[in-house]
């Protein structure tokens, strides 16, 4: 959600121009364009405008859910610095043509006849849409609702037939020339050739050509071309006549609509580099850019949507929160991450932890903590006491697959918590269950105890007989301690891997105390009497 800048304190103003949090970094050199620390001035469209694109030819994914949750967390951050009223465009380049058919759509076939023509005049394949690319973007807003991103879409065609790149449109025509030295020299030999910034909409056939451009008018705004029949053909530059090359197409976009700030992958170094060339050379500003690194699969390879080594939004959501997702693109957005299933407890318990801690800390530090930047200043109170990892341990320990089997179990822990007073905690158990199933079973392997660690989990069992079945997490945790002490574990790291690998049948787990405190003092006595016993826990 967006965050409100109304009554900002000059105090917080202060904090925030010190903070070492990346949104406030980025804001700051925003600022910075805008006329300088404490000086920024509101660009006459009246607002400061931030913007992201997508390619209406595939759904959207993880990549789109990071560009725009890493861009609302900078305009985030800007609001607070500046108190400047603020807009993001999620802008849909849906008037680019159909290139190949995607594997992933029914009727592929039908769709060949409509290669190469914009991607708003390609039937909708799914036939609930006008064309493919209205299908797609209202997917687009669609997920992006879905997260509660504040944010204004924007469709290229309707851009361009309503005119307004049309005055952009003939600046790129009256600059052609300068255009062309920033693209050419990037070119081969052959494409240099027959390359122009204009890619005419041919009338005839509605596809968008890519030729050689013979003549070129700029007090009428036209362009003459050669179509597929070798017949001269006079065009308007405007109205959507044309589209740009999208390089170029970039830049006048940024031109037209004075984009403020913008980031991008990696990936596109280069094309942001020859954009802002561009932009500059038609008489516009570049926005503020910040490059992110991509992600890579768990061997070390980029993520690449045709190996399908990815990891798409609805599989993160089976395991987890959307705010743990936040979580995991808030972290180093410059550092190439790996992502993969295996990092997912990890982002949850964090972000249960940066949102545990926030009402405590000095607000220099909350400025600081993720929870500020994925909530936009106002995270919600935590409903958890306990880590993702031991509801993953109680799932395995339960064997069920039902809900209701762990809530019985959290219930008597957390008497005032239910699935309608706790959304994210029972959000999280369902979770669980679907990572333990998926994950986790698949890979137990429990092992006996040695002389020593028998011994030292009878002592344990029989002190849980002896506690009291209310005991806290911490009185536990002091038992298991001292159990572990007193039969010579000279490192404790040890006596806990051995509750882990014979109790859990895993070489990691939670806090013994607050799981035993969760699963229950007898519940666990009796789990240790069975593991001693030489039962098959798996």
């Amino acid at each position: 959600m967006p965050y409100k800048p109304e009554n900002i304190s000059a105090h917080t103003r202060e904090l925030a121009r010190h903070s070492k949090a990346w949104p406030f970094a980025e804001a700051r050199a925003l600022e910075k364009k805008l006329g300088g620390a404490g000086n920024a001035k509101l660009p006459e469209k009246g607002y400061v405008l931030f913007e992201t694109g997508y390619g209406p030819s595939g759904l959207p994914h993880i990549g789109t859910f990071g560009e725009v949750a890493r861009t609302t967390m900078v305009r985030n951050a800007f609001a607070a610095l500046t108190g400047l009223e603020t807009k993001l465009f999620a802008f849909s380049d849906d008037m680019d043509g159909l290139r190949k058919v995607p594997d992933n759509i029914p009727g592929g076939e039908a769709m060949e006849q409509h290669l190469g023509k914009p991607l708003t005049q390609v039937p909708d394949p799914f036939g609930t849409h006008e064309s493919f690319a209205h299908h797609n973007n209202a997917r687009l807003q669609s997920f992006l609702d879905e997260f509660g991103f504040d944010y204004d879409f924007k469709s290229a065609t309707e851009e361009y037939k309503a005119g307004h790149f049309d005055k952009t449109l003939i600046s790129v025509l009256a600059h052609y020339d300068k255009v062309l030295e920033v693209i050419l020299p990037t070119l081969g030999a052959e494409r240099r050739a027959t390359y122009s910034p204009f890619l005419p909409i041919c009338p005839d056939t509605g596809k968008v050509l890519q030729v050689a451009i013979l003549e070129r008018d700029t007090d009428a705004g036209t362009i003459v071309y050669e179509n597929e029949l070798g017949k001269k053909v006079e065009t308007p530059v405007t109205g959507g006549a044309c589209k740009l090359q999208w390089k170029a197409d970039w830049a006048m976009r940024w031109t037209a609509l004075e984009v403020d700030y913008e980031m991008s992958g990696k990936d596109l170094i280069d094309s942001v580099n020859l954009s802002g060339r561009i932009c500059r050379a038609i008489g516009g500003r570049p926005p503020v850019s910040m490059t992110y690194e991509l992600f890579l699969d768990e061997n070390g390879e980029k993520i690449s949507k045709s190996k399908g080594n990815g990891l798409a939004v609805e599989e993160w959501l089976r395991y987890a929160t959307p705010e743990s997702l936040s979580l995991f693109m808030y972290q180093k957005p410059k550092t190439a991450k790996r992502l993969f299933f295996d990092v997912i407890p990890k982002n949850v318990d964090e972000y249960l932890t940066f949102i545990t801690k926030f009402p405590e800390q000095e607000e220099k530090d909350q400025l600081n903590s993720p929870a500020w930047h994925i909530h936009g200043g106002h995270p919600p109170a935590s409903e958890m006491q306990f880590s993702f990892n031991i509801l993953l341990n109680l799932a395995s320990v339960c064997h069920s697959e039902d809900k209701a089997v762990l809530w019985s179990f959290i219930s008597r822990y957390r008497p005032d918590a239910s699935p309608e007073s706790a959304p994210i905690l029972d959000k999280l158990v369902e979770g669980a269950i679907n990572y333990y199933s998926d994950f986790v079973k698949p890979n137990k392997n429990f092992r006996s105890p040695s002389d020593v660690e028998r011994a030292a989990l009878d002592d344990l069992k029989s002190s849980l007989e002896k506690m009291d079945v209310s005991a806290s997490a911490e009185e536990i945790q002091t038992e298991v301690y001292e159990v572990g002490k007193r039969h010579g574990f000279e490192n404790l790291r040890e006596w806990f891997k051995a509750c882990y690998e014979i109790l859990l049948g895993q070489e990691q787990g939670p806090r013994m105390g607050s799981f035993i405190a969760l699963y229950g003092v007898e519940e666990s006595a009796n789990l240790i009497t069975r593991a001693l016993a030489g039962e098959d826990l798996s």
